[in-house]
């Protein structure tokens, strides 16, 4: 049986609804009629974990530049970042999903797992305040940001694409929503007119690292 969530993250909510909040996606919430999903506390746990993020980098490295920081934060607040430590918390099989969503695998998908990530940390600093979030975000810190290495999916798709087909895979940008200051990018990436993947960023540069690192995974051209 799993470990409860609260004792994954280490907190007792004093508010259960903000955790079912956190985990609930827009199409449970369209198809219950409850009107309750997690964007709101998505959009709060990014800011909060950028900052404790940044706060954790600036004590640990301070002799680092401030570009050396930048990239080390880039790496750890990545989509595909988040995503692995949602798999690490088994965040995918919590999630409260619409049926749809659920049938189309919702519940592995990168973008949706990285954002109900950001979105229980949200939950958690409304719950439990600055301390509660940033003792949780701290802790993947510790263990990954010396582990973890940036990789350029998008080279390693091409490298791949061009020895099979002799020719690069195309990016194409599908939708950009949100407001300016919190846009969210999907991308397509495709070889001729064939989908290899999708990807979500909050930069065209991150969405199509992602659709090349979905489209890795599909063990794209596979024979």
């Amino acid at each position: 049986m799993a470990e409860p969530l609260e004792a994954v993250v280490g907190h007792r909510f004093r508010d259960p609804g903000l955790l079912k909040q956190a985990l609930s996606h827009k199409s449970f919430a369209s198809e219950s009629g409850t009107g309750v999903y997690n964007e709101r506390l998505e959009f709060l746990g990014d800011s909060v974990l950028a900052a404790v993020v940044a706060h954790q980098l600036y004590v640990e490295y301070p002799g680092e530049t401030e570009g050396v920081l930048s990239k080390k934060k880039s790496l750890l607040v990545s989509r595909a970042s988040l995503a692995v430590w949602a798999e690490e918390i088994d965040l995918g099989s919590r999630l409260i999903l619409g049926v749809g969503e659920e049938n189309t695998g919702g519940r592995t998908r990168q973008s949706l797992l990285a954002n109900a990530l950001e979105a229980l940390i949200g939950a958690l600093y409304l719950d439990g305040g600055y301390d509660a979030a940033s003792a949780f975000i701290r802790q993947w810190c510790a263990r990954k940001h010396g582990t973890l290495e940036e990789t350029d999916y998008k080279s390693r798709l091409q490298e791949l694409l061009q020895k099979r087909y002799k020719s690069p895979p195309t990016y194409e940008l599908t939708s950009a929503s949100g407001p300016d200051h919190d846009k969210i990018f999907s991308i397509v990436v495709r070889i001729g007119t064939r989908e290899l993947g999708q990807g979500t960023g909050k930069n065209k540069k991150e969405a199509e690292q992602s659709a090349a690192n979905d489209a890795l995974s599909r063990k794209t051209g596979g024979d």
